[in-house]
C-alpha cells in the first residue's frame, strides 16, 4: 500500500477511487524478513505477489468483507466448513458483519488482539483494526498439539486473506486520528492461494515453481522430493533466484550497502545452497532462465533486461566464490589460534563477522568445526544477528517517513506550489508561508536566513539529481538572496537570506532566477542524457544509469558496468556525445502518460517515483528519458562536452565526471598548456615520442640498478658471514646493514640463508630516523621457531611492528631514536634462541 499512502492520507487525490492490483513484493530486509525462513517452512518467500484490492473512501467494511467471501466460496470454491475469520478483539462491527452478510459459523469468528488483528506499515502513518481470512488445511498438517487452534504458528490455520480496515493515522506519540475518509487495503499471497486453489499443502509444490524446481532439479542431478536437506536447498535457490532475476531487472546492483546489500546476501545465500546440490562453478545466471520463461509473458521486463541481469549475476557469483576462499582461510585461522590455545568452541561474534563481511554460512562453519572437533557458539551468533536486525529496524523508514511533519502540514495549509520555471525564469508571486529555524513565522527582516514558500515559483527545486535554483527575490526595499531551492511533497523550499528590507506573509514579490546558472545546470543535465545513450551504444544494454549529479559547475554520472573503461571506449563515447552537441537538435519535452511513454521506449531510472502523467525529455533520433528536470532549447547549447576522470565507486558501478560550455574550454585549454610546457622542457615538437622513449631508457637503467643491488648484496652477504654464531648447535646471524630499502633487504637476506644452508636470520637496515627488519627461520627448524614471534619481539624493544609466518616476517619502525637502541634489539636476538633452545 505504500504506493497509496498519501491517498489514505488525504495529501493526494486519484482519478480513481477503487483499485485493484497484483504486485511484485520483496521481503528480505529492513522491518519485514523471512531470508533466513526461506526453504525450510511450506510458506516463507523472498519474493512472492500480492494480490490486493483497495478502497479510498468508497466501500469499506461491509463490502470488503461480501467480495472476499463471495470470492473465495464462489469463483474459487473454496469449502465454507474449513474458513474462519478472525477480528480484531475491539471491533463489534465487523464481527457483526461476519454474521448478517455470510453464512460463516459463528464459532468460526475468533477476536484476536492488536498484535495479529491491528495493521500498521510502521511505527506512524495509516493504520487500522483488520480481519483475516483463515483456512483449515486438516489436522495432518498441524503440530499434532490439543490446543492448536487459529494463531498456532503450524501450517493448519493458513492466513490467506488479510482485509485491512484503514480508518486512522498514528503520530509519532501514537496518538490514532480517523483518516479523512475511511478506507480498505486487502492482500492475498498469489503463491498460497494458488498452492490452496491446486490442493498443495507446500508453496512450491505449486505450478508456480514447478518449472524452476524442475530446472534447478535437472541440472543438479538431485531429484525434488528424494532428500530432505537438498529439498532444502533446491527450495532456496528457486526462491531466490526469482527475487534475484526480478531485482536486476528492475535496475538495482549489488552493493554493501541499503537494497543492494539485500540483494547481494540474497545471491550468495543462493550460490551456497547450489554449491550443497553439487554445483562447483557459478550456476545462478544459467538457471535464471527458468525464471525468465516462467514470468517473462507477464513480466516483460524479465526478457528484455535478461542478458544484462545474466552478465551481472555471473560477475557477483564469480566474487562471492573469491570471498568465499578468503573466508575459508580466515576460518581456518580462526580454528587453528583456538586450538593452540586449546579452546574448543568457536565464538560466535567471530562467525557473525564471517557471516556479514563474506556471507560465510554457518553451516559451513559448523561443519568445519565438526571437522576439527570444535563446536560454535550458535547463541552468541544469533545474538549478533539480532543486534543487526534491530539496527536494520530502526533505519527502516520509509522515505516518505524521513519528511519533516511540518512540510506536511504547510502542504495542507497553502497547497502545493505551481512551477513555472520550465518556461519563464522570472515571475510574480505571492508569500504564502515562512518557515524559521522550522518553526511557522509572519514577518522576517534584514538578515535573517529563512525557507519562503509561494503560490508559484520559476526557481527549480533541487530532485533528480539536479541542484536547485539560485537568484533573487526582491519587492519595493526588499532584496533576498535565495541560495538553494529544494521540493518537498509538492511544496518549493527557497533557502533565502535577507539582504534589505523584510518579508510578511502576503507579500507580493517578484522572483528571479539567476540565468547563468540556470543555463550552465541545463547545459550539464542534457549532456548527462547523451551521455547515458552514447555509454549503452559504445558499452552495451546492460548500461542503466545508478545516480547522477548536476549543477552548475560540472556533471556526474554512475552507471552499471563491470569493468573500466578504455581509452579508445572513453574516446568514442565522449565524440558521441559532441557529434550529437554539433549537429544541434532541438530538444524536446512532452508531457505523456506513463504506461504509453515506457511502451514507446522511454528511459525510466529505478528507484525514481513517477506519477500517472510524466514529462519525457527527447533528443529526437538520439535520446528519450523520463525526467523533471531544466534542459536546453538544443543541443548546441551545451557548446561542448569533455569527460574529466572515470572510474569505480562500488563493485559493477563506474562513474564519469564531465564538464560543458566554457568549463570543458578552460579545462581542454589547461590541458594543451601542460603539453606545450612539457614540450617545452623537452626541447621538442614530439613531446609522447620524447617521454616514450625517456621512459624506456629509466626501465633499462631500473634493470641494470637491480643486477647491481643483487651482485653488491652476494658480496656484502659473504662479508657478514664471520658474525654468524653458534647458538646451541644452531647457526643464528643477527645484525644491521644500513642504507637498503625493504626489498633490497628481503634479496640480502635470500642470498645469506643461501649461504648458511639451516639457520636463524636477523637483519635490520636504518636510514633517516627509520629502519626496514625482517627474520628468516629455515624450514628444518621452523617447528622450533617463528620468525614472525622473533620479529615482533625485536621490533616491540625499539617501538616498532612486525609480524608474519613461521619461516618469513617482515617489518619496521619509523621513529627510531638512535641506532644504539637498534643494535641493543638485535643483539638479543641471540639470548632469544638460547633460552628458547634450553626450553
Amino acid at each position: 500500500m505504500v504506493q497509496f499512502k498519501s491517498v489514505f492520507l488525504g495529501e493526494e487525490k486519484r482519478s480513481y477511487s477503487r483499485a485493484a492490483s497484483c504486485q511484485k513484493c520483496m521481503r528480505a530486509g529492513g522491518k519485514h524478513s523471512d531470508l533466513e525462513n526461506v526453504g525450510h517452512t511450506a510458506r516463507h518467500h523472498t519474493f512472492f505477489e500480492m494480490l490486493g484490492n483497495f478502497s479510498f473512501g468508497d466501500y469499506f467494511k461491509k463490502d470488503a468483507i461480501l467480495f472476499a467471501w463471495e470470492l473465495l466460496t464462489g469463483p474459487y470454491a473454496l469449502p465454507k466448513d474449513k474458513l474462519w475469520a478472525t477480528v480484531y478483539q475491539d471491533d463489534d462491527e465487523a464481527e457483526k458483519l461476519w454474521k448478517e452478510l455470510t453464512d460463516i459459523p459463528h464459532d468460526r469468528i475468533v477476536r484476536l488482539g492488536a498484535k495479529d488483528n491491528f495493521w500498521q506499515m510502521g511505527d506512524t502513518g495509516p493504520c487500522g483494526p483488520c480481519s483475516e481470512i483463515i483456512i483449515d488445511q486438516g489436522e495432518e498438517v498441524g503440530c499434532g498439539r490439543p490446543d492448536c487452534r487459529i494463531g498456532c504458528d503450524c501450517d493448519r490455520f493458513l492466513e490467506l486473506w488479510n482485509l485491512v480496515f484503514m480508518q486512522f493515522n498514528r503520530d509519532e506519540s501514537g496518538v490514532l486520528t480517523p483518516l479523512p475518509k475511511p478506507s480498505i487495503d486487502t492482500g492475498m499471497g498469489l503463491e498460497r492461494i494458488s498452492a490452496v486453489l491446486q490442493g498443495k499443502r507446500n508453496n512450491f509444490d505449486s505450478d508456480i515453481f514447478a518449472p524452476i524446481i524442475e530446472s534447478i532439479a535437472s541440472q543438479s542431478g538431485k531429484p525434488y522430493g528424494r532428500n530432505s536437506g537438498d529439498d532444502v536447498s533446491i527450495r532456496v535457490v528457486a526462491d531466490h533466484l526469482r527475487s534475484i532475476v526480478f531485482l536486476l531487472a528492475d535496475g538495482l546492483m549489488p552493493s554493501n550497502e541499503g537494497r543492494g546489500y539485500v540483494l547481494r546476501r540474497i545471491i550468495r545465500r543462493a550460490s551456497r545452497h547450489a554449491k550443497l546440490l553439487g554445483f562447483e562453478d557459478a550456476v545462478l545466471y544459467r538457471l535464471m532462465d527458468s525464471v525468465v520463461e516462467a514470468m517473462g509473458d507477464v513480466y516483460p521486463e524479465l526478457v528484455l533486461e535478461k542478458e544484462r541481469a545474466s552478465k551481472l549475476l555471473l560477475f557477483e557469483e564469480e566474487r562471492f566464490t573469491r570471498t568465499l576462499e578468503q573466508g575459508m582461510r580466515i576460518l581456518d585461522e580462526i580454528t587453528a589460534k583456538l586450538k593452540k590455545a586449546a579452546v574448543t568452541v568457536i565464538p560466535g561474534d567471530e562467525l557473525f563477522k564471517l557471516y556479514d563481511t563474506f556471507g560465510f554460512p554457518l553451516d559451513l562453519a559448523r561443519d568445519i568445526a565438526m571437522d576439527n572437533h570444535m563446536l560454535i557458539d550458535e547463541d552468541g551468533f544469533q545474538k549478533e544477528m539480532e543486534v543487526q536486525r534491530e539496527r536494520a529496524r530502526a533505519s527502516w523508514v520509509g522515505e516518505d517517513e524521513a519528511i519533516a511533519s511540518i512540510y506536511r502540514e504547510l502542504v495542507s495549509e497553502i497547497g502545493e506550489s505551481e512551477f513555472v520555471g520550465y518556461d519563464a525564469l522570472e515571475s510574480d508571486s505571492v508569500v504564502k508561508a515562512i518557515l524559521k529555524d522550522g518553526k511557522v513565522v509572519t514577518v522576517a527582516a534584514a538578515g535573517e536566513e529563512i525557507e519562503v514558500f509561494l503560490d508559484r515559483t520559476p526557481f527549480y527545486g533541487e530532485s533528480g539529481g539536479q541542484v536547485g535554483d539560485t537568484g533573487v527575490i526582491f519587492s519595493g526595499g526588499l532584496e533576498a538572496e535565495v541560495v538553494a531551492t529544494k521540493k518537498e511533497i509538492g511544496l518549493h523550499a527557497h533557502a533565502a537570506r535577507i539582504k534589505s528590507g523584510s518579508l510578511k506573509v502576503w507579500d507580493k514579490v517578484h522572483c528571479a532566477v539567476d540565468v547563468k546558472t540556470r543555463m550552465a545546470t541545463a547545459r550539464n543535465h542534457t549532456s548527462t542524457h547523451l551521455l547515458h545513450t552514447a555509454l549503452r551504444t559504445v558499452l552495451g544494454e546492460h548500461v542503466k544509469q545508478a545516480g547522477s549529479y548536476v549543477a552548475p559547475d560540472r556533471l556526474r554520472f554512475d552507471f552499471t558496468h563491470f569493468y573500466s573503461l578504455e581509452p579508445k571506449e572513453i574516446e568514442s563515447i565522449e565524440s558521441m556525445v559532441n557529434d550529437e552537441i554539433i549537429e544541434n537538435v532541438k530538444v524536446e519535452t512532452e508531457i505523456s502518460d506513463i504506461q504509453e511513454a515506457l511502451k514507446s521506449g522511454v528511459m525510466a531510472l529505478f528507484g525514481e517515483k513517477y506519477g500517472d502523467r510524466v514529462r519525457v525529455v527527447k533528443v529526437p533520433g538520439f535520446s528519450s528519458e523520463l525526467c523533471g528536470g531544466t534542459h536546453c532549447r538544443s543541443t548546441g547549447d551545451i557548446g561542448s562536452f569533455v569527460i574529466v576522470s572515470e572510474s569505480s565507486v562500488a563493485s559493477g558501478i563506474r562513474r564519469i565526471e564531465g564538464l560543458t560550455g566554457k568549463a570543458s574550454f578552460d579545462f581542454l585549454r589547461r590541458r594543451s598548456g601542460d603539453l606545450s610546457d612539457i614540450a617545452a622542457q623537452l626541447k621538442t615538437d614530439k613531446p609522447v615520442e620524447r617521454v616514450e622513449k625517456l621512459l624506456s631508457e629509466i626501465k633499462d637503467r631500473d634493470k641494470e640498478i637491480e643486477a647491481l643491488k643483487a651482485k653488491a648484496a652476494a658480496q656484502n652477504s659473504s662479508e657478514v658471514m664471520d658474525r654468524v654464531r653458534d647458538i646451541n648447535g644452531i647457526k643464528v646471524l643477527s645484525c644491521r646493514v644500513d642504507s637498503l630499502e625493504q626489498k633490497d633487504l628481503r634479496i640480502f637476506a635470500d642470498n645469506v640463508r643461501d649461504r648458511l644452508g639451516s639457520g636463524i636470520i636477523v637483519l635490520a637496515s636504518g636510514k633517516e630516523g627509520q629502519a626496514a627488519m625482517l627474520a628468516m627461520v629455515t624450514k628444518d627448524l621452523a617447528g622450533s621457531f617463528s620468525a614472525g614471534d622473533l620479529l615482533k619481539k625485536v621490533a616491540t624493544q625499539v617501538g616498532g611492528r612486525g609480524g608474519g609466518k613461521a619461516e618469513m616476517a617482515q617489518g619496521g619502525v619509523s621513529n627510531l631514536e638512535n641506532m644504539d637502541i637498534l643494535d641493543k634489539a638485535l643483539e638479543s636476538v641471540y639470548d632469544i634462541v638460547k633460552t628458547a633452545g634450553k626450553k
